[in-house]
């Protein structure tokens, strides 16, 4: 049985412990409030630019953007969304083992995948799995701007064109509530269903819209990428204020089980005392 000093000590550090993950979860409660902000913000943008592109592309006779089309499969891109650190419960765990699964079904050699890894976590899983990153970004800030992943989105989204890979799919975690988030997969490349989108509104192109569409669809394809990435950071500052609290409390429930078994190696000890005090005096009578 541990003794009294031992227990007193995993007590404090107990308590220590829980005066960290407590104030970790208020700053990832703080960070999370401005992250949805964010991430709500952008979402009117995105409707709109996906209408503007769906008229257009609707509006060509001849799509022949390379965006646009879809062709053999030899090698898939996977654009993988993950944190830099760690602490975020199941967070980075979940869209692995998504990304993993889809490309055990899919694809019979790693020669066929290629892995743009946006976040640390990520890029550390595929390099441990051998796989072939042909990018990569960590560092992103908690509110992350555009300019800081469109050097990133730029090359991801020109490596299609160029056919470096022939389809690209995006993996984050999009956020549902403060307890809740699902790991997401979406088809980025080729924009095959981009003219099924509702387009209300008519538009007069100038030059042309084929010249527009040339600007625009790289444009898009990347705003789709750093929507997911506000997505992703809400859901990974609402993954870290849950895996906190949950330390938190279990901190809270150790403290107590251990102040109750304190309090009872104490009180043995005490009885032994008393019990040597008295057999000590009866010893004397």
């Amino acid at each position: 049985m541990a003794s009294l000093r031992d227990i007193e000590n995993r007590i404090k550090s107990t308590k220590k412990t829980s005066q960290i993950t407590k104030a970790m979860q208020m700053v990832s409660a703080s960070k999370l409030a401005r992250a949805e902000m964010n991430a709500t913000a952008f979402v009117p943008y995105m409707e709109k630019i996906q209408e503007v592109v769906s008229s257009i592309a609707a509006g060509t006779n001849d799509a022949s953007h390379p965006m646009l089309i879809s062709r053999p499969v030899k090698r898939t891109g996977y654009i993988v969304i993950t944190s830099d650190r760690g602490l975020v419960g199941g967070y980075n765990a979940n869209i692995l083992r998504a990304v993993t699964r889809a490309i055990e079904e899919r694809h019979k050699s790693k020669d066929e995948v290629s892995i743009v890894a946006i976040g640390r976590k990520g890029l550390e899983f595929f390099q441990r799995q051998g796989m072939n990153i042909v990018e990569s970004l960590d560092g992103v800030s908690d509110h992350p701007t555009f300019g800081e992943i469109k050097d990133i989105a730029n090359r991801a989204v020109g490596m299609f064109t160029e056919g470096e890979y022939d389809e690209v799919y995006l993996f984050y975690n999009h956020f549902v509530s403060a307890i809740s988030s699902e790991v997401t997969e979406k088809k980025l490349l080729p924009l095959t269903d981009i003219t099924s989108a509702s387009a209300t509104t008519s538009y007069e192109f100038e030059p042309s819209s084929e010249a527009i569409l040339e600007v625009l669809l790289p444009q898009y394809a990347e705003s789709l990428i750093f929507g997911a990435l506000l997505d992703g950071k809400a859901s990974e500052h609402a993954s870290s204020m849950t895996a906190m609290k949950t330390a938190t409390d279990n901190a809270s429930d150790l403290i107590d089980t251990l102040t109750l078994s304190f309090n009872r190696a104490r009180q043995a000890a005490i009885t032994q005392e008393i019990t040597e005090i008295i057999g000590g005096v009866a010893a004397l009578e």
